[in-house]
């Protein structure tokens, strides 16, 4: 198992508090007040508190989902097409040099 769900199972068996608030803080280069501090705190456990009651459900005959509602793939088939011709497509280039488009020079 890897070590993040160690770590959570060690912070689920325990409250958030501000310490561990402060420390995670600091690891991720956060300043934070303590008004947030305990703000957070009392969030993150919350969260914590609807994770532990979600591990309550029986899961066994839930299949696993990659998205919530039923999506198939929207892309459209891969065949050749007629393009729009050279005249078509040069007709609305600002210059051009025969057949092709003349852009400013940007090498010496």
């Amino acid at each position: 198992m890897p070590r993040f769900f160690f770590w959570m199972a060690e912070v689920m068996s325990t409250k958030i508090d501000a310490e561990l608030v402060k420390k995670v803080a600091k690891l991720s280069r956060l300043e934070l007040t303590e008004t947030e501090v305990a703000e957070f705190a009392g969030q993150l456990s919350a969260i914590l508190d609807y994770v532990e009651k979600m591990e309550q459900l029986d899961t066994t005959d839930v299949q696993p989902l990659a998205h919530c509602l039923p999506i198939s793939n929207c892309l459209r088939d891969d065949c050749a097409k007629p393009s729009l011709g050279t005249e078509k497509i040069l007709e609305n280039a600002p210059d051009t040099d025969g057949d092709y488009f003349k852009v400013p020079k940007i090498l010496d």
